[in-house]
């Protein structure tokens, strides 16, 4: 039975819902609503400003599949992970990164916390505020993670408090990962990103044959040196006639926060996070030119995605290269995280720790 308050009005939650077949929670207020796929990694899986209809979260072509009702063809680590990605936001713990072999254990692309279902408890339900918290532990690794999603009245920021437990009785390295992928129509060529002072890291080698970014480049944001003898404006995003594919990293931030803008709309998705957990922003850049599986130059997307580590290799590189998150036994890593949509025009200078946008 279900006894939640269904109002229609003020803050509402409800884990009432099932979508393709997946439990699903739904949280919203009077700007916005936002999806949860408790039965698939605890997904974002959507993220509409109500006032404008706008889901800011971008969508693969083949969106939400029921994992009870196809079979792998394949094997394959990749393979398997792409099959059941549906865009959104995934929290991704503890291996971000290719599939690699660490500590014995062999973990797929960004394994594995996103692939199973996660417990679902509403702990708030109030016309001025709900929260739900999501639970799971990690099928190959001793961690326990918790999330708490919150809503306040009148606000269009969504609160995500999380936390990852260390319950082994040895010292472990992850790599955590917020893998955040935003599309149209806030993602466009009229769109502009901005971010503190940082220095910007391009992919030590070319992730595809449609990559445009100099291998390896290093410098300060936003210039980016081309493999043409270009240099890109980071600020600026490109049109999906680019067709590009890339990788790049942003890190050295003072403090951790982005805002993408769309100047023709006036309408923007703003993100703060701990830049002393979160030490890199990872930026993929899929702008149309990712050919044969799985994109088929049909996405334009963008992720931009907090992370603790640098390069997508997985744990076993960022041990090598020494940005591996240690936790040692039996303790906690928190962070809180803001997240949600804002109206302006003009310059970002700054989004704060809660969430609110400043203006030039």
């Amino acid at each position: 039975m279900h006894y939640q308050d269904e109002r229609t009005s003020g803050c509402r939650v409800s884990d009432a819902w099932t979508y393709r077949g997946l439990k699903t929670v739904i949280l919203e207020n009077e700007l916005v609503r936002v999806t949860v796929l408790a039965d698939k990694g605890a997904d974002i899986y959507s993220f509409v400003h109500k006032p404008t209809d706008t889901e800011f979260l971008w969508r693969t072509p083949w969106g939400v599949r029921d994992p009870r009702y196809t079979v792998p063809s394949t094997g394959d680590p990749v393979s398997v992970w792409m099959d059941y990605y549906e865009g959104g936001w995934q929290t991704v713990v503890p291996h971000g990164g290719y599939a690699d072999r660490v500590y014995g254990a062999d973990f797929g692309i960004h394994g594995d916390m996103n692939t199973i279902p996660w417990d679902a408890a509403v702990v708030e339900d109030t016309p001025g505020r709900v929260s739900v918290r999501f639970t799971a532990k990690s099928v190959r690794m001793p961690m326990a993670v918790s999330k708490t999603l919150s809503l306040v009245s009148g606000s269009p920021v969504l609160m995500v408090e999380e936390s990852v437990t260390n319950e082994g009785e040895e010292d472990l390295d992850i790599v955590w990962l917020e893998h955040i992928a935003l599309g149209p129509p806030v993602l466009s060529d009229k769109s502009r990103l901005y971010l503190p002072e940082c220095r910007v890291l391009s992919h030590p080698e070319s992730i595809d044959p449609n990559s445009k970014l100099e291998p390896g480049y290093e410098g300060d944001w936003p210039n980016v040196n081309a493999k043409d003898g270009s240099v890109l404006d980071f600020t600026r995003i490109p049109p999906k006639a680019d067709r590009s594919l890339d990788m790049a990293y942003m890190t050295g931030m003072s403090e951790g926060w982005y805002a993408l803008l769309n100047e023709e709309t006036g309408l923007g998705w703003a993100v703060s996070y701990p830049v002393d957990v979160f030490k890199y922003l990872w930026y993929w850049r899929n702008y149309g030119g990712g050919y044969g599986y799985p994109w088929y130059g049909r996405c334009y997307n963008a992720g931009l995605e907090p992370c603790t580590s640098f390069g997508n290799g997985g744990i076993a590189q960022a041990q090598e290269n020494g940005t591996a998150l240690n936790i040692a036994a039996g303790e906690t890593v928190s962070v809180t995280i803001n997240a949600g949509p804002f109206t302006g025009t003009g310059k970002v200078t700054r989004v704060d720790g809660e969430g609110t946008v400043t203006f030039e």
